[in-house]
Formats: structure tokens, C-alpha cells, sequence
């Protein structure tokens, strides 16, 4: 992929990223840590207690940042499936005797399409991890 239709791609990403670690990610973070706060200030407990409550209050964060990495991930296979679809492209018509400024630019329009289909998934993306860490019970 082109260096400039990858951080592109990257840019988008870290931007949807971000703003979910600032809405959602950081409130449970500091709920995680509150609550493991407190799970230290019983006094009465033992220490497997302790532990097992602190393992609790870190469910929903762990739940959470599984959710975005699986997307992430998601997001991740699909276009890389998009860019080797265009590779396979790019080599058929190579293949065929097509110089290799056809074939350079083909693969840069392929690409390009690629990446802008996939730029433009981000906002439904995004709003199905919001739904899916709205639904995270604290």
C-alpha cells in the first residue's frame, strides 16, 4: 500500500481509536481503578478475596479493550483482503503483457478504492464499539 493511502488509513484509525479511549475507555479505567481502590480497603478480607474483587473491577476494562482489538482486527483483515484483491489484479494484467506503468497505476487506483471504502466503514465501525461498550455492565 502506498505510503500516503496507509496513514491515511492510520490516521483514521488512531483518530476513531482516540476518541473512543476519551469517551469510553478512560471512565472505565477510572472506575477499574476505584473500585480496586476499594477492594484494598477491606480490611477484614483475605488476601484471595482481595484479589478476587480487584479481578472483578477489571472484567468490563478487559471486555472493552477485547472489544476494540477484535474490531480492530476485523477492520485490519478486510483490507488487507481488499489491497491482495488488487495485487491479484495487478499481476493478471501484468500477466497479460501490460506495461508496467498500466499495472502501477491500476494497483494505485485499486488500492486507493480500497482505502477509501474502508476509511469511509470507520464511522459504522465506530459506532458499533460505542454501542458495544455502552452495553459493558461497571
Amino acid at each position: 500500500m502506498a505510503e500516503a493511502q496507509q496513514a491515511r488509513v492510520q490516521n483514521a484509525v488512531e483518530e476513531m481509536v482516540q476518541g473512543l479511549e476519551r469517551e469510553h475507555i478512560r471512565k472505565m479505567q477510572g472506575i477499574m481503578f476505584k473500585c480496586s481502590a476499594d477492594c484494598c480497603d477491606r480490611p477484614s478480607d483475605s488476601m484471595s478475596q482481595v484479589h478476587q474483587c480487584i479481578e472483578r473491577c477489571h472484567a468490563p476494562l478487559a471486555q472493552a479493550q477485547s472489544l476494540v482489538t477484535t474490531e480492530l482486527e476485523r477492520f485490519q483483515d478486510r483490507l488487507a483482503r481488499c489491497t491482495m484483491h488488487c495485487n491479484d489484479k495487478a499481476k493478471d494484467l501484468f500477466d497479460s503483457g501490460a506495461k508496467e506503468l498500466a499495472v502501477r497505476g491500476l494497483m494505485e487506483r485499486c488500492v486507493g478504492a480500497c482505502v477509501d471504502e474502508h476509511v469511509n466503514l470507520l464511522p459504522s465501525v465506530t459506532r458499533k464499539l460505542k454501542d458495544s461498550l455502552g452495553g459493558i455492565p461497571q
